[in-house]
């Protein structure tokens, strides 16, 4: 893709007008260098969702992506509507769309925030310290500028299908402008898919087909962590599980349907 359609500040997008984003070379992709990675638009449909109408005392609490197709590295238009609206309960859908075509849909149910700490709690083991694993230079697995834009680090257990890793990055997902604490966090998550991989991504390509994200905490921005299982069935279908982490413990899960096929095959 020409040079001069990619936005260059220190941030993955660029808003120009209403709802028109331009990416940087951060949210280029793993799969090929022309397409953007799902991770920072992720990001940028859950802050259309956080953004769209906000009403106070409703927390958003689940976010489901349907991924529709290539994703080019280009000018993208984000529209958000409400499809549920309610009291305690709503539902909202941001579309991301490229050349006028939708790549991806997400929608976020809104929960009313009520207190429960009396009664809060997960039997789900906390991650080690982020610092207490070693660096890991992703670029020796995947390609692209999102990739290239992260710190990882990784437990040294790690093995073919199953692993756990930490990862930041110093990268903005919009161009001076705050974003809030699920968009801060859910533009990573997508990276679960790279945490464990069960086969080698030169030659088997297995991007993931939706993303699934539930909550049951605001998370807080910052180290991203992974606890992360990968599946792959006979016949060209995998799934990869995840039990999401901030530094204070267990935030949520996270899943991925995957299409599995050789490399050379990818459509």
């Amino acid at each position: 893709m020409p040079q001069h359609h990619l936005a260059t500040p220190d941030a993955y997008f660029v808003q120009e007008g209403e709802d028109r984003y331009v990416p940087t070379r951060h949210v280029q992709g793993a799969w090929r260098a022309t397409e953007q990675h799902v991770a920072p638009l992720a990001g940028l449909l859950a802050h259309a969702v956080e953004t769209h109408n906000p009403r106070p005392g409703l927390q958003l609490a689940r976010l489901h992506y349907e991924i529709l197709g290539v994703i080019a590295l280009a000018p993208t238009q984000v529209r958000v509507s409400t499809i549920r609206r309610g009291r305690t309960i709503e539902l909202v859908e941001a579309t991301a769309s490229i050349e006028g075509r939708e790549v991806v849909s997400a929608r976020g149910w809104r929960l009313a925030a009520v207190d429960t700490s009396a009664v809060a709690g997960t039997d789900l083991p906390s991650l080690p310290d982020p610092q207490s694993w070693p660096v890991w230079d992703g670029t020796q697995t995947w390609t692209g500028g999102y990739i290239g834009s992260l710190e990882f680090r990784v437990d040294p257990q790690r093995r073919p299908g199953q692993g756990r890793m930490w990862l930041r990055s110093p990268i903005a997902l919009l161009d001076g402008m705050p974003v809030g604490p699920v968009a801060a966090y859910a533009m990573f998550v997508d990276t679960a898919n790279g945490v464990a991989v069960r086969a080698d991504p030169t030659h088997w390509a297995f991007p993931n087909v939706d993303l699934h994200i539930d909550l049951w905490r605001e998370p807080v921005p910052g180290w991203v962590g992974f606890d992360t299982q990968v599946t792959f069935g006979p016949t060209g279908l995998g799934l990869t599980s995840s039990v999401l982490h901030d530094i204070e413990g267990p935030v949520g899960r996270a899943q991925q349907m995957l299409t599995v096929r050789p490399f050379r095959d990818l459509t």
